[in-house]
């Protein structure tokens, strides 16, 4: 059996955006986000975080205060009901300080990497799929594959393969109403 699952961004989608954000206590849910993912949880779509996050190459904080972050992340949603199936980020940019990051790869947006490593790992079929981010990037999968991507930017457009959002429950309405 085949699962379908909204991949999210991280910064900017579902948590305000905080530049390069480790710190548990900055962790602040954009509006409409909670009951958001409670409905598409309860929807049956498995909820994916796809995050970059370079700045563990540019040595601002290191791969430990990443989970660290991310195990807080996940409690605080819980706490609130929403339970997320697994997160998948890259540390990578070719230029960072950090030797050991500072490589090309495959998985820093806008490759797609991260999407089809969630995918192997939970049997997602791209086709009852979404991709939703607060840039093109991270709806990048939605060129390669039938995975139908939204993007949360303030306009209400279409534009190449994605649609365009004024904000995060307008996103989620448009999926449930197309699952």
């Amino acid at each position: 059996m085949t699962n379908k699952a909204v991949f999210l961004d991280r910064d900017g989608t579902i948590i305000k955006d905080k530049h390069y954000a480790f710190m548990p206590d900055s962790i602040e849910f954009l509006p409409g986000v909670i009951d958001g993912l409670k409905k598409l949880h309860d929807a049956g779509f498995l909820l994916i975080i796809i995050t970059n996050q370079s700045g563990v190459a540019r040595g601002y904080f290191t791969e430990d205060d990443l989970k660290a972050f991310h195990k807080a992340l996940l409690s605080r949603l819980a706490e609130r009901g929403v339970f997320i199936d697994a997160v998948y980020y890259c540390p990578h940019y070719i230029n960072g300080t950090v030797k050991k990051y500072a490589v090309e790869c495959n998985c820093r947006k806008p490759k797609t990497g991260m999407f089809y490593a969630a995918a192997d790992d939970h049997n997602i079929d791209f086709s009852l799929s979404y991709a939703v981010g607060d840039s093109d990037r991270d709806c990048s999968i939605c060129h390669e594959t039938q995975c139908r991507g939204c993007v949360i930017d303030g306009n209400n457009q279409i534009k190449d393969a994605v649609i365009h959002f004024e904000n995060f429950s307008q996103c989620v309405d448009y999926i449930l109403n197309k699952a």
